[in-house]
């Protein structure tokens, strides 16, 4: 093993020994960095569960930690993230804005499929109990050969290298997100003060037999050869959690820009490999949700440790609390051996509970001190002054606690019915500002979980993933192609039929608009997959358009979505009505009317599904009022009027055709008797010529 080297794609060979070495020392390096922070929390999870020792069990706890965690945790965090995608710049981007439905459908799949609800609690008691949750992000797809014949239709989805080295060409079936918790215990990262300044983060992967066998084939050998990779843990439940699974490190380091795989304990690492991610940070975690960090150190400082004396001084006073009510029993003190109470009586004051019975043999020295002649009581109201006390001091050191965590402010936050609307406000304000910074922190990292996983989602999921996750259907660029050439033979068939009537001198056939089916018209007005997945692919071009956030993950509001709808009704309402009255007089207004409907109607989440249907109709409204309309419909009485002014201007026409057709037949008969006259004049004057032989 020691020679072993593997070779990246990139060209560079590691040695699986010496890279092995390295880790391990920087592994150790980092949990020495750690060890004071794990062990301290070590003890508070215990003080937390209530898990004490032997030693320690007869001791009586105020569960001050647990009822603290129990107020904090539906504060700082109560309902699941929803993922939101939008457009940085709300302008009318078909592609752009189906990009981000697309993506934001896939989220909340993904965010249903890998229960981010229940990581996210996990992350909160982390966060609460020990100031540091964190999660891991990964990408995972089924394979399946191709049949025979079929060719590949992307080949980012294909592995052509078959075991034996031969092509064996395959598709993908199916293809997720996975975020995976990670315990406190099982996350390191390189020490330094600031996250940017971290060089690698490595977490801890239990692993079955199975589950190491499929992932490293050739790995049981190094296992075997170095004892490594075992971990039975420090008591029972660890070693029963640990039993037959081996412990790996996953090592992500972005200084080498390698991601390593190594066995706890193993000097000899099992893979090293290019990441399997391109992530924009390097990183397949985000930024842990930390709570009290200082400027020199990302150590975390958990919060119990502000108030852990005060805790002491709690648990005290309450064991104290206890033996002191012990100590309120009644006890009494009788004369033994000399007939003074009959045993009827002593019978009848000694009750099965609660009640001592203190028989005194030398009874005449008893009462010389002070007791009475039969019976004596022992009194107990000095215990009773001191429980009282000890009660009021505990007590004091609760608000003490409750002023340190703030949960104080929550308490007075607290509103009543009576109250006024400024009063309830002002206390629900104040009630959350002490803690809005952990609040902030948890959302943060909600966004980060989301926005790692948008990225996977748009860098590595193939377009029918997209779009069967996301159960939106769009064309292809081939199919769009296919549709426009139909169009297109349609017309040049309406033209070459226009063109062979007007040869046969018959009149051409009216131009009718291509036959297209309603589904494929509607296909036509989307944007192919195509330039949805290229936008997507492009990192440069997609952090301007495409920005993934989360809703607020502090209050459940079940009436949020219902009252965003509303409001969106009512704005649309409201312009409608304004907008009718002012596109009636002034119709050149309404493409200004319209992109401020569309400007309006991109603020509101609810109503991006009628964003393309408001586009539409819009764009009809404007081309309609900038078209030249056709005159209004006439009247009855307008009809009337409108026919006898055509048979006036028919008979006037008719009486104009008359005249001319009589001054035309007058001119032409005078032409013809001048002509005559003119005949008749030659001939008279030819009568009257001599004969030209005389």
């Amino acid at each position: 093993m020691d020679d072993e080297a593997t070779t990246l794609p990139g060209g560079e060979q590691y040695d699986l020994a010496k890279v092995g070495a390295h880790w391990q020392q920087e592994l150790e390096r980092g949990q020495r960095y750690f060890k004071s922070w794990i062990d301290r929390c070590t003890k508070i999870e215990k003080i937390y569960l209530q898990q004490a020792d032997q030693a320690n069990a007869a001791k009586r706890r105020f569960p001050m930690l647990w009822a603290n965690i129990s107020v904090l945790q539906p504060a700082v965090y109560a309902r699941v993230p929803q993922p939101v995608v939008e457009r940085r710049f709300k302008d009318s981007q078909p592609v752009a804005r189906m990009a981000s439905e697309l993506v934001e459908r896939n989220l909340a799949f993904t965010a249903d499929d890998a229960d981010l609800d229940s990581l996210m609690r996990a992350v909160r008691d982390d966060f609460l109990l020990c100031a540091r949750g964190t999660v891991w992000l990964r990408y995972e797809a089924d394979f399946e050969p191709l049949d025979i014949g079929v060719e590949p239709s992307n080949a980012p989805a294909l592995d052509m290298q078959g075991d034996d080295g031969g092509p064996t060409p395959e598709q993908i079936t199916d293809e997720r997100v996975c975020i995976d918790y990670v315990h406190w215990s099982d996350f390191l990262h390189s020490p330094a003060r600031r996250w940017k300044d971290v060089t690698w983060v490595a977490r801890r992967v239990p692993m079955t037999d199975e589950e190491f066998d499929k992932r490293f084939p050739e790995g049981r050998a190094s296992l075997a050869a170095n004892g490594a990779g075992s971990n039975h843990g420090t008591n029972q439940t660890e070693r029963a959690q640990n039993e037959g699974k081996t412990y790996v490190w996953e090592i992500w380091c972005k200084s080498e820009n390698y991601t390593v795989w190594i066995a706890e304990g193993s000097p000899v690492a099992l893979e090293v490999s290019e990441p399997p991610l391109k992530l924009a940070r390097f990183f397949p975690c985000p930024r842990p949700a930390f709570g009290t960090l200082s400027t020199s150190s990302l150590i975390p400082v958990p919060d119990y440790v502000y108030y852990q004396q005060q805790c002491d001084e709690i648990d005290m006073l309450t064991k104290r609390v206890n033996k002191l009510t012990d100590q309120l029993r009644l006890k009494i003190f009788y004369p033994s051996g000399d007939g003074s109470v009959s045993p009827a009586i002593e019978k009848a004051m000694r009750p099965e509970n609660d009640t001592v019975m203190v028989p005194i043999p030398e009874w005449a020295a008893f009462t010389d001190k002070g007791g009475s002649n039969a019976i004596v009581t022992l009194p107990i109201d000095e215990v009773q002054k001191v429980i009282v006390a000890c009660i009021e001091v505990r007590k004091q050191l609760v608000e003490d606690v409750y002023q340190i965590t703030g949960i104080s402010d929550i308490v007075r936050g607290d509103t009543q019915a009576s109250e006024t609307a400024t009063a309830q406000r002002i206390k629900s304000q104040w009630g959350s500002i002490r803690i809005r910074d952990r609040q902030a922190e948890l959302a943060r990292f909600a966004r980060d979980i989301v926005n790692l996983a948008g990225e996977i989602i748009c860098d590595q999921f193939q377009p029918e993933t997209l779009m069967l996750v996301s159960g939106i259907q769009l064309p292809t660029a081939a199919q769009k192609q296919q549709v426009e050439m139909q169009m297109q033979q349609q017309q040049m068939a309406q033209q070459q039929a226009a063109m062979r009537a007007q040869q046969m001198g018959q009149p051409a056939p009216p131009p009718q608009p291509p036959q297209v089916p309603p589904e494929m018209q509607k296909m036509m007005e989307q944007p192919t997959i195509d330039e949805v997945v290229q936008l997507l692919r492009n990192d440069s071009v997609r952090g301007f358009r495409i920005d993934i956030e989360t809703d607020s993950t502090i209050e459940p509001d079940e009436d949020a979505e219902k009252q965003r709808r509303m409001e969106f009704v009512q704005m649309v309402g409201g312009f409608m009505q304004q907008a009718g009255a002012i596109a009636q007089q002034t119709p050149m207004l309404v493409p200004v009317m319209v992109e401020t409907l569309l400007f309006a109607a991109r603020g509101f989440r609810a109503g991006r599904q009628l964003e393309n249907t408001l586009e539409q109709v819009g764009a009809q409204l404007s081309q309609s009022a900038t078209a030249p309309k056709p005159p209004p419909e006439p009247t009855p009485e307008q009809m009337i009027n409108l026919k006898t002014a055509q048979v006036k201007a028919g008979a006037e026409e008719k009486k104009a055709q008359l005249s001319v057709a009589q001054a035309q037949i007058e001119h032409q008969t005078t032409v013809e008797q001048a002509r005559s006259d003119r005949a008749a004049q030659a001939l008279q004057q030819f009568q009257q010529q001599p004969p030209a032989y005389q």
